[in-house]
């Protein structure tokens, strides 16, 4: 039988999981070993515009912001969630 709160502590490893699966997936991109250039992805797109930075800087920029934000967005998100559903904690 699961404890009660458990379903805080799920959505917060879910939230915390996900933001490491998309480092994982942008770093094998950005390396040449996620997906293909038809394709985009965020690591892709760094590791395409890294020749070009200092012509036009945006091209790396903007794809670390993106990535940047939605890991630090899922971890508050899950660390929002926990404190919400958590049963335990003192408000």
């Amino acid at each position: 039988m699961p404890r009660r709160g458990s379903s805080s502590s799920v959505l917060g490893v879910a939230s915390i999981g996900m933001a490491g699966a998309i480092l994982a997936k942008s770093g094998l991109s950005f390396l040449g070993l996620g997906i293909q250039p038809p394709e985009p992805s965020w690591g892709a797109m760094l590791a395409e515009g890294r020749d070009f930075l200092l012509v036009a800087p945006h091209l790396t920029i903007y794809p670390g912001i993106a990535i940047a934000l939605t890991v630090m967005g899922l971890n508050i998100l899950g660390d929002g969630l926990r404190d919400l559903l958590d049963p335990t904690q003192k408000r």
